[in-house]
Protein backbone atom coordinates (compact mmCIF):
# COMPACT_ATOMS: atom_id res chain seq x y z
CA UNK A 1 0.00 0.00 0.00
CA UNK A 2 2.86 2.38 0.82
CA UNK A 3 4.47 1.69 -2.56
CA UNK A 4 1.17 2.24 -4.38
CA UNK A 5 0.69 5.60 -2.65
CA UNK A 6 4.29 6.62 -3.39
CA UNK A 7 3.69 5.93 -7.09
CA UNK A 8 0.38 7.81 -7.12
CA UNK A 9 1.80 10.81 -5.27
CA UNK A 10 4.72 11.05 -7.72
CA UNK A 11 2.29 11.19 -10.64
CA UNK A 12 0.18 13.80 -8.85
CA UNK A 13 3.25 15.99 -8.33
CA UNK A 14 4.11 15.62 -12.02
CA UNK A 15 0.62 16.21 -13.44
CA UNK A 16 -0.82 18.95 -11.23
CA UNK A 17 1.57 21.76 -12.30
CA UNK A 18 0.91 20.95 -15.96
CA UNK A 19 -2.86 20.30 -15.96
CA UNK A 20 -4.20 21.80 -12.73
CA UNK A 21 -5.54 18.37 -11.77
CA UNK A 22 -3.98 15.56 -9.78
CA UNK A 23 -5.71 13.20 -12.25
CA UNK A 24 -4.79 9.91 -10.54
CA UNK A 25 -6.08 9.18 -7.04
CA UNK A 26 -5.97 6.41 -4.47
CA UNK A 27 -9.16 5.13 -2.89
CA UNK A 28 -9.54 5.50 0.87
CA UNK A 29 -8.56 1.87 1.46
CA UNK A 30 -4.98 2.48 0.33
CA UNK A 31 -4.40 5.18 2.94
CA UNK A 32 -5.90 3.04 5.69
CA UNK A 33 -3.84 -0.01 4.69
CA UNK A 34 -0.68 2.11 4.57
CA UNK A 35 -1.62 3.74 7.91
CA UNK A 36 -1.19 7.17 6.35
CA UNK A 37 -3.25 10.32 6.86
CA UNK A 38 -6.02 10.95 4.34
CA UNK A 39 -5.17 13.74 1.88
CA UNK A 40 -6.62 17.20 2.42
CA UNK A 41 -9.77 18.07 0.47
CA UNK A 42 -7.92 20.08 -2.22
CA UNK A 43 -6.07 16.97 -3.37
CA UNK A 44 -9.29 15.30 -4.54
CA UNK A 45 -9.96 17.69 -7.45
CA UNK A 46 -13.54 18.32 -6.34
CA UNK A 47 -14.20 14.65 -5.49
CA UNK A 48 -14.40 13.55 -9.12
CA UNK A 49 -14.33 9.85 -8.20
CA UNK A 50 -16.42 9.87 -5.04
CA UNK A 51 -18.63 6.99 -6.19
CA UNK A 52 -15.50 4.83 -6.42
CA UNK A 53 -14.58 5.40 -2.78
CA UNK A 54 -12.06 8.12 -3.57
CA UNK A 55 -12.34 10.79 -0.89
CA UNK A 56 -15.50 9.52 0.80
CA UNK A 57 -13.89 9.46 4.23
CA UNK A 58 -12.26 12.87 3.80
CA UNK A 59 -15.62 14.38 2.79
CA UNK A 60 -17.38 12.67 5.70
CA UNK A 61 -14.81 13.94 8.20
CA UNK A 62 -14.91 17.49 6.84
CA UNK A 63 -18.70 17.58 6.92
CA UNK A 64 -18.68 16.19 10.47
CA UNK A 65 -16.32 18.95 11.61
CA UNK A 66 -18.51 21.56 9.95
CA UNK A 67 -21.69 20.14 11.49
CA UNK A 68 -20.15 20.06 14.99
CA UNK A 69 -18.93 23.65 14.68
CA UNK A 70 -22.32 24.88 13.48
CA UNK A 71 -24.34 23.36 16.33
CA UNK A 72 -25.94 25.90 18.63
CA UNK A 73 -23.57 26.20 21.62
CA UNK A 74 -26.51 26.03 24.01
CA UNK A 75 -27.87 22.77 22.55
CA UNK A 76 -28.37 19.95 25.05
CA UNK A 77 -29.95 16.53 24.62
CA UNK A 78 -33.55 16.06 25.70
CA UNK A 79 -34.00 14.85 29.27
CA UNK A 80 -33.13 11.17 29.56
CA UNK A 81 -30.48 11.38 26.84
CA UNK A 82 -30.16 9.02 23.87
CA UNK A 83 -28.68 5.56 23.36
CA UNK A 84 -28.06 4.46 19.78
CA UNK A 85 -25.97 1.92 17.91
CA UNK A 86 -24.10 2.49 14.66
CA UNK A 87 -23.24 -0.16 12.08
CA UNK A 88 -20.19 0.13 9.84
CA UNK A 89 -17.66 -1.98 7.99
CA UNK A 90 -14.21 -2.62 9.41
CA UNK A 91 -12.61 -0.15 7.02
CA UNK A 92 -14.36 2.96 8.35
CA UNK A 93 -14.71 1.74 11.94
CA UNK A 94 -11.83 3.76 13.47
CA UNK A 95 -13.19 6.98 11.95
CA UNK A 96 -16.81 6.34 12.95
CA UNK A 97 -15.69 5.35 16.46
CA UNK A 98 -13.66 8.54 16.80
CA UNK A 99 -16.62 10.65 15.66
CA UNK A 100 -18.90 8.87 18.12
CA UNK A 101 -16.47 9.40 20.99
CA UNK A 102 -16.22 13.10 20.22
CA UNK A 103 -19.98 13.44 20.28
CA UNK A 104 -20.28 11.55 23.58
CA UNK A 105 -17.65 13.79 25.16
CA UNK A 106 -19.55 16.87 24.07
CA UNK A 107 -23.10 15.78 24.96
CA UNK A 108 -23.86 14.44 28.42
CA UNK A 109 -26.41 11.63 28.29
CA UNK A 110 -25.42 10.44 24.81
CA UNK A 111 -24.42 6.78 24.52
CA UNK A 112 -23.26 5.44 21.15
CA UNK A 113 -22.30 1.83 20.43
CA UNK A 114 -20.29 1.45 17.22
CA UNK A 115 -20.17 -2.06 15.73
CA UNK A 116 -17.78 -3.11 12.96
CA UNK A 117 -19.47 -5.96 11.10
CA UNK A 118 -17.24 -8.73 9.75
CA UNK A 119 -18.24 -9.66 6.21
CA UNK A 120 -18.76 -13.41 6.48
CA UNK A 121 -21.01 -13.49 3.41
CA UNK A 122 -18.45 -12.27 0.86
CA UNK A 123 -15.32 -12.94 2.90
CA UNK A 124 -13.51 -11.22 5.76
CA UNK A 125 -11.17 -9.35 3.40
CA UNK A 126 -14.17 -7.31 2.22
CA UNK A 127 -14.21 -4.46 4.74
CA UNK A 128 -16.42 -1.75 3.18
CA UNK A 129 -19.90 -1.08 4.56
CA UNK A 130 -21.43 -1.07 1.07
CA UNK A 131 -21.03 -4.85 0.80
CA UNK A 132 -22.45 -5.84 4.18
CA UNK A 133 -25.46 -8.15 4.25
CA UNK A 134 -28.52 -8.28 6.45
CA UNK A 135 -27.71 -11.74 7.76
CA UNK A 136 -24.23 -10.72 8.92
CA UNK A 137 -25.61 -7.62 10.63
CA UNK A 138 -28.36 -9.58 12.38
CA UNK A 139 -26.03 -12.39 13.48
CA UNK A 140 -23.38 -10.06 14.86
CA UNK A 141 -25.74 -7.63 16.60
CA UNK A 142 -27.86 -10.24 18.37
CA UNK A 143 -27.44 -9.92 22.11
CA UNK A 144 -25.54 -6.62 21.84
CA UNK A 145 -26.51 -3.33 23.46
CA UNK A 146 -28.42 -1.53 20.71
CA UNK A 147 -30.30 1.25 22.49
CA UNK A 148 -33.41 2.79 20.99
CA UNK A 149 -32.31 2.55 17.34
CA UNK A 150 -29.72 1.03 14.99
CA UNK A 151 -28.29 3.52 12.48
CA UNK A 152 -27.32 1.99 9.13
CA UNK A 153 -25.30 3.71 6.39
CA UNK A 154 -27.37 4.18 3.24
CA UNK A 155 -24.91 2.24 1.09
CA UNK A 156 -25.72 -1.08 2.82
CA UNK A 157 -29.00 -1.13 0.87
CA UNK A 158 -29.65 -1.61 -2.83
CA UNK A 159 -30.13 1.72 -4.54
CA UNK A 160 -33.61 3.09 -3.89
CA UNK A 161 -34.77 -0.03 -2.04
CA UNK A 162 -34.96 -1.32 1.52
CA UNK A 163 -33.24 -4.62 0.71
CA UNK A 164 -29.73 -5.66 1.71
CA UNK A 165 -27.58 -7.47 -0.86
CA UNK A 166 -28.79 -10.84 0.46
CA UNK A 167 -32.49 -9.88 -0.04
CA UNK A 168 -33.19 -9.41 3.68
CA UNK A 169 -35.30 -6.30 4.24
CA UNK A 170 -34.78 -3.59 6.84
CA UNK A 171 -38.11 -4.63 8.37
CA UNK A 172 -36.91 -8.22 8.73
CA UNK A 173 -33.75 -6.99 10.43
CA UNK A 174 -35.80 -4.83 12.82
CA UNK A 175 -38.00 -7.81 13.68
CA UNK A 176 -35.02 -10.12 14.25
CA UNK A 177 -33.24 -7.63 16.52
CA UNK A 178 -36.38 -6.15 18.09
CA UNK A 179 -35.16 -2.61 17.54
CA UNK A 180 -35.97 0.23 15.16
CA UNK A 181 -33.52 0.93 12.30
CA UNK A 182 -32.80 4.25 10.64
CA UNK A 183 -30.94 4.84 7.38
CA UNK A 184 -28.28 7.57 7.39
CA UNK A 185 -26.92 9.17 4.22
CA UNK A 186 -23.15 9.29 3.70
CA UNK A 187 -22.96 12.81 5.08
CA UNK A 188 -21.25 14.16 8.16
CA UNK A 189 -24.10 16.63 8.59
CA UNK A 190 -26.75 13.91 8.60
CA UNK A 191 -24.58 11.78 10.90
CA UNK A 192 -24.62 14.53 13.55
CA UNK A 193 -28.25 15.54 13.01
CA UNK A 194 -29.57 11.97 13.16
CA UNK A 195 -27.72 11.16 16.36
CA UNK A 196 -28.91 14.34 18.06
CA UNK A 197 -32.48 14.08 16.75
CA UNK A 198 -32.25 17.33 14.79
CA UNK A 199 -33.79 18.10 11.41
CA UNK A 200 -32.36 15.87 8.69
CA UNK A 201 -30.94 17.06 5.37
Amino acid sequence: AVKVLDCIHKWQQKLFPEYGLHFVHASDEWYILAEEELPEEERYDGYLQLENGVGMLRLLLNEFEEAMQNLPPEYVLPEGGRELSLVTGKLAYPYIQNMAERMMRRFAGLTLHVYAITNEFFGERITVSGLLTGQDIIKQLKGKALGECVLLPQNVLRSGEDYFLDDITVGEMEKALQVKADIVKSSGHEFVNTILGLDRE
